[in-house]
Order: C-alpha cells, then sequence, then structure tokens
C-alpha cells in the first residue's frame, strides 16, 4: 500500500524518536518529530499534520501525565482535524481514558507492538479525511440512553410502580440511596414524567456549592450586592422556575444555612441578595443524599423541620448488590454505548466475565459499573469483552459496611467513618483526587469540600 499522510510524533525520548522515524516512514509520506510539544502551534498551522503522536509526559520528574492533556486540548483547538493518538505508559491508563474523552481518537502503550501501533496509526489517519464518517471525536450518547433504566430485580419494583404514582404530582420528593445508585438519574425520571416536563430540570450540588456564595447561588443577587457583583444574576429558585430543581447531597449543607432554604421553601418564594423585593418561584422540589438524616437530626447537624419540608415522598433505591438480575443487563446497556461512543468493535461479553461482574460486590453500585465497562471496553482489543478487561480487583468493603458487621469493632459516627472513607480512598489511588472521587462516587468539587472538611 502507498505511503500517504503527514504525522507528527512528539516525545521527549531521543530513542524513541529515531525508532519511530524509521519504522513508520514506511507506511507515511512524511513523519516530523519533535522533542517537545512547545512547537506544536507552529507546526500544526505549517506541517498540517493529519496525526499527531503525542507522549503524556514530558517535564523531568513528573508522570501525571496533565501535560499530555494540556497540549491535546491545544491540539483539538488550534486544529479540530488533526487526529491525536495519545503514547502513554501503562500506569497512565486512566489518563489515557481522559484523553479519550477530550478528544483523542486512541491511545498506545509502551513499550509498544510494532504491527499494533502501526495499525492504530493508520486507522487515526483514515478518521482524519474529510469524507470519513469517523472522527476522532466521542459520540454523544443518544438521548434514550439517558433515561432511566429500571431493571426487573424484586427489589427495584416497588420503587418503580411509586415513581409513576408520585411522578404527576408535585409532592416534594426525597431520594436516598448509597453512592452511586443513580439518585440523579432518579431525579430526571421523576421530572421526565411529571407535568413539568416541557419546564427547566435544574440540579445543585450542595457538596460544591461555596458557603460564602450560598444565598447568591440559589438566590441570586442585584448588580452592586457585592464587590464583584456587576450585574444582575439569576440564582436556581428563579431559572428552575415552572420546572423542577433538585438539590441533590442535601445533607453537605451547613446547619447554619438551613434556615434560609428552609424559609425558601415554606413560602415558594425567596429575595435575591442586595435586594428587598420577594419573588415568588413555582418549582418542584427534589432533594438526594446518601447519608441517614434523621440520625443527622439526632446529632443536631440536620434540622428535623427542614427534614419534614423535603420528605413529602421518600424514594429509597437499593444498592446494585440487592439487585443482582440487574448487573448484567446494565452491564450490556453500558457495553452497546461506549463502544458506540468510542468505536470499537466490541459486541457481547464472554461467560468468564459475565461471571466476575456477578461474583463483584459492586460498593461503589451502578456508578463503579458504568466506569467499569467504560474502561473495559476502550482496553477490549476483541470483539468479546474478557474478564481480564475488567480489571476488578478484590474489593474490600466500604468502613461503614464493615463496622456494622463487626460488632466488636468501637462504633464509630458517620462522620468519623466517612472520614477514613475518604482518607483511605485517596491513599489508594496515591493522590490521584479524580480517580478518588470516582472511586468514591462522589465529583472532585465533593472530595476537595469533604477532604478541607476532615483536615485531610
Amino acid at each position: 500500500m502507498a505511503k500517504q499522510g503527514t504525522l507528527l510524533v512528539v516525545d521527549d525520548n531521543k530513542n524513541i524518536l529515531t525508532s519511530l522515524q524509521y519504522l513508520l516512514g514506511e507506511h507515511f509520506t512524511r513523519v516530523i518529530t519533535s522533542i517537545t510539544p512547545v512547537i506544536l502551534p507552529t507546526a500544526l498551522p505549517m506541517e498540517k499534520p493529519d496525526v499527531v503522536l503525542l507522549d503524556m509526559n514530558f517535564s523531568s520528574g513528573l508522570n501525571t501525565g496533565n501535560e499530555g492533556l494540556y497540549w491535546l486540548r491545544e491540539i483539538k483547538r488550534l486544529r479540530p482535524q488533526t487526529q491525536v493518538v495519545l503514547f502513554t505508559a501503562y500506569a497512565d491508563i486512566n489518563l489515557a481514558v481522559t484523553g479519550l474523552k477530550e478528544g483523542a481518537t486512541d491511545f498506545v502503550v509502551k513499550p509498544w507492538d510494532n504491527a499494533k501501533l502501526v495499525q492504530t496509526l493508520k486507522e487515526a489517519y483514515e478518521k482524519s479525511k474529510p469524507n470519513s464518517k469517523k472522527t476522532g471525536k466521542a459520540v454523544r450518547p443518544p438521548e434514550n440512553d439517558k433515561e432511566m433504566y429500571w431493571g426487573n430485580s424484586p427489589a427495584i419494583r416497588p420503587l418503580h410502580l411509586t415513581v409513576e404514582r408520585v411522578s404527576a404530582t408535585d409532592a416534594t420528593i426525597l431520594i436516598t440511596g448509597e453512592n452511586g445508585t443513580g439518585k440523579d438519574m432518579l431525579a430526571h425520571e421523576v421530572h421526565r414524567l411529571s407535568g413539568r416536563a416541557e419546564g427547566p430540570f435544574v440540579s445543585v450540588d450542595m457538596g460544591a456549592v461555596v458557603e460564602s456564595l450560598f444565598e447568591s447561588e440559589l438566590f441570586g443577587h442585584v448588580k452592586g450586592a457585592f464587590t464583584d457583583a456587576h450585574a444582575d444574576r439569576p440564582g436556581r429558585f428563579e431559572a428552575a422556575d415552572g420546572g423542577t430543581l433538585f438539590l441533590d447531597e442535601i445533607a453537605n449543607l451547613p446547619v447554619y444555612l438551613q434556615p434560609k432554604l428552609l424559609t425558601a421553601i415554606q413560602r415558594r418564594s425567596f429575595v435575591k441578595v442586595g435586594s428587598n423585593v420577594s419573588q415568588p418561584t413555582n418549582i418542584r422540589l427534589i432533594c438526594a443524599t446518601n447519608r441517614n438524616l434523621e440520625d443527622m437530626v439526632r446529632q443536631g447537624t440536620f434540622r428535623e423541620d427542614l427534614l419534614y419540608r423535603i420528605n413529602t415522598i421518600r424514594l429509597h433505591i437499593p444498592p446494585l448488590r440487592e439487585r443482582k438480575d440487574d448487573i448484567l443487563p446494565l452491564a450490556e446497556r453500558f457495553l452497546k454505548l461506549y463502544a458506540a461512543q468510542y468505536g470499537r468493535n466490541v459486541s457481547g461479553i464472554s461467560d468468564k466475565a459475565r461471571d466476575r461482574l456477578l461474583a463483584h460486590p459492586w460498593y461503589g453500585n451502578i456508578r463503579e459499573l458504568q466506569h467499569t465497562l467504560e474502561k473495559a471496553v476502550i482496553l477490549c482489543d476483541d470483539e468479546e469483552l474478557q474478564a481480564s478487561n475488567l480489571e476488578l480487583s478484590a474489593t474490600v468493603a466500604p468502613a461503614a459496611t464493615k463496622s456494622f458487621a463487626a460488632p466488636h469493632t468501637p462504633v464509630q459516627t458517620l462522620d468519623e467513618m466517612e472520614k477514613d472513607l475518604v482518607k483511605r480512598a485517596v491513599d489508594q489511588c496515591e493522590g490521584n483526587l479524580s480517580q478518588a472521587a470516582a472511586t468514591l462516587g462522589i465529583t472532585r468539587q465533593t472530595l476537595y469540600n469533604k477532604m478541607k472538611r476532615y483536615g485531610i
């Protein structure tokens, strides 16, 4: 096959560049090499490479992969049609997965297989052609894949029936369940089935709201209310008017701010920061938490009257380990979704992989399963997902689970258990906060807040 296309290889190892020059020169019309990525802003418009093979680490002593992600974003910004293949060590796989989400076409692991490398780069070149039906950009999941998957397990059926009954009303709903069970998706489902479906759905992660900006975030502010208030700004209550307001992780709201929220809920009105005018709001309120609010009331960390206000209807989502019948259908659903999203030719799950999925405890629930399948699809080179692709280690039960199972262990408070769990996750992920947040089933910002709260 005739040589075609321009390839730019960026790697800080001169020996690697020399080897790849000889190897890839047999397959591409032009192979340009560079020991530093700083040439990219100049090289991209001048050389117009079809494909860039990009190393993920350049600075001595740094192995975070963040440099590679930065230059990936720059390439896609400066020349979106250029396909980027990440060149990474095995330890950087998680970062490579992040890179795929941000626009990389594929990745190759060092030490590389020559045939696999050539094949991957040729496929990337084909995607760079203007008439190619494939692109290096991740495909947005179809809208119907965002709908709630109920499953058929006995544990989920009562919840399904209750949701169908209460969704048509405007009753305030409290959703409870462990991290990763799908509380946000259930909130979306209630909104979709309600008479407010055409209205806005506004979500607020209460764990990520800066305490000093709480009122401004929820109720908005007027121009001149404080130093940086250069214009009027609507809050979340106003934005959700005519629709649904979803307050996620409601238990993370500090007790001294809870009366402000309670007043707005009771009066169905709010006052913007810097204003004296009360503004009515027409919302359906849904809250969610993974904590026991009754225990928090007894401890004085959550107001009893606020609990009554948000707890008109309680919907509890059972953990995935109590929904064994739903594990494989969910896995197949995620397999299909990510195979399409990342252009992988994976269409089935092997028997051993199925057994592995069923045997795993899934303490991270559906979010853990989804993350596992996404990563497995990306790593799989076969048409059938193998057990080795799942990368499931022996999972230790969260601290809360262990403490209740051991009667001779001194009882910890919920805060103590949460602190231990957060610290253990950060330690196990060797300080990688994005990975630790994913393991815990929370956002990175929420993890920051919890670390600050517990002095970790």
